[in-house]
């Protein structure tokens, strides 16, 4: 008998898919003081022209400095505000011009969202066990009192909390403790998708393993997928396969997490590594760089990041780069391009 022919390869689509995303905001002064004070219309390009990829069972984590347009990112693919240009896809299903409140049920549970400071996220005249129970009353996954409560004591073991915390109320418990709470709600719903915004941010160092942790074995454990948005790199290599470096609202480089962290190539990617306290004191050479973040009502012609970079030339003055592959990743830099980076 002749061996059997190997089976072909099916080809996987990206659980989430997201192409040339903008997010203007109108910042202008109210109408009459624009009449009256002769000012012009102002706008702020939150998200400027991304596009990206998240595999199922991956973590795609988007970093930068404060204001770069993380947390916009975030808020878009949940539904808490539209594009004004581009599309988002879920398990393609466009989502783009579509509220979270007009999505359908099974769509809405499916992809949730981790807030960034558990303080503020919940409800504090509520008890934990409404807090946790009301996604899964108000989406009908749940069937009677017992059943709630059964529910509702399965998801606080999960992570780590006990079924005698269902009676109490947020402000008994400590932040790595309402973090928990928080991941708890969004499981609730047995979700694909996790967009978590900065989860860790507002707490000590040694709690922020312990979340980190938690959601990474929760991760192994149902098969989910994570948009994770962080300012700080050390946890970003700790949770993440891929890793988009924003700056003024776009993607300037996107990489594998190891090829990142190993062989950085944009100037700001190489300036964020720089900032990492180099505990094991290698002696490397660091590359500083001078000034702030553009005023994003006013942002520079030609690459956002030339102001503040030390291989900037003329062209990088006057035209805007895009991603494109460089020494195995995407990078929008024209430095890179030619060669010129040391």
């Amino acid at each position: 008998m002749t061996a059997a022919a190997s089976e072909p390869t099916i080809p996987t689509t990206p659980l989430v898919e997201v192409h040339n995303l903008t997010r203007t905001f109108d910042v202008s002064a109210p109408w009459l003081d624009r009449v009256i004070e002769r000012r012009p219309t102002q706008f702020i390009r939150a998200v400027d022209d991304i596009s990206f990829e998240i595999e199922r069972g991956q973590t795609l984590a988007l970093v930068g400095e404060s204001g770069c347009g993380k947390s916009t990112v975030a808020r878009l693919l949940v539904g808490l505000q539209t594009p004004t240009a581009g599309s988002t896809h879920f398990d393609g299903v466009d989502l783009s011009n579509t509220p979270a409140s007009d999505r359908p049920s099974a769509l809405r549970r499916r992809v949730q969202m981790i807030f960034q400071d558990p303080y503020a996220s919940l409800n504090p005249r509520w008890k934990v066990a409404d807090i946790i129970g009301e996604p899964l009353v108000e989406h009908r996954l749940v069937f009677g009192r017992r059943e709630l409560r059964d529910r509702v004591d399965e998801l606080l073991t999960s992570v780590g909390l006990s079924v005698d915390d269902a009676g109490k109320l947020p402000h008994q418990f400590s932040g790595g403790q309402r973090q928990r709470i928080s991941i708890a709600r969004a499981l609730a719903t047995n979700p694909d998708f996790l967009v978590c915004d900065e989860p860790t941010s507002a707490l000590d160092v040694s709690v922020q393993a312990q979340v980190l942790n938690l959601m990474q074995d929760l991760q192994r454990r149902r098969g989910l997928t994570y948009l994770f948005i962080s300012h700080n790199l050390a946890v970003v290599r700790h949770v993440s396969d891929w890793v988009g470096v924003m700056y003024l609202g776009r993607i300037v480089e996107l990489a594998g997490c190891n090829a990142l962290f190993s062989k950085p190539v944009h100037p700001y990617t190489r300036m964020l590594l720089d900032a990492i306290p180099d505990v094991g004191m290698t002696g490397r050479v660091r590359q500083p760089v001078l000034g702030e973040v553009p005023n994003p009502l006013q942002p520079p012609a030609g690459c956002g990041f030339h102001p503040r970079c030390p291989h900037a030339n003329e062209r990088c003055r006057v035209e805007r780069p895009v991603l494109k592959p460089i020494e195995g990743t995407q990078v929008a830099c024209h430095a890179a391009e030619e060669g010129r980076l040391p």
